[in-house]
């Protein structure tokens, strides 16, 4: 499902128009990132946590130089789900839709 979908749906169950759909969701999806951005994690009950992690300082390789870099400690936003949530899918999914990915952003 893509965001375009999505909104579609919403304005189709809430009878609200799609614009203000649309502006309600990316406005959510700003405030996420901001709180983020700002080291505040944003826990929704129900749904899940978007969480920041830090990644710890690594040796990696620059393929093309086939050198080791240093690859410094640093925050990469995660999301959570919560328990309700994980066992309403693995209630409700039974198997995926042909041609469907799992690892599909």
């Amino acid at each position: 499902m893509r965001k375009a979908e999505l909104v579609a749906m919403i304005s189709e169950k809430t009878g609200v128009p799609k614009v203000d759909v649309l502006v309600s969701l990316e406005s959510f999806f700003q405030e996420v990132k901001n709180s983020l951005a700002d080291g505040e994690n944003v826990y929704i009950r129900g749904f899940g946590s978007f969480v920041i992690k830090k990644r710890a300082k690594k040796i990696g390789r620059h393929i093309k130089k086939n050198k080791a870099i240093e690859i410094p400690e640093h925050y990469i936003p995660s999301f959570k789900p919560a328990k309700i949530f994980v066992e309403q899918v693995k209630e409700n999914v039974h198997e995926l839709p042909e041609g469907s990915d799992s690892d599909e952003d």
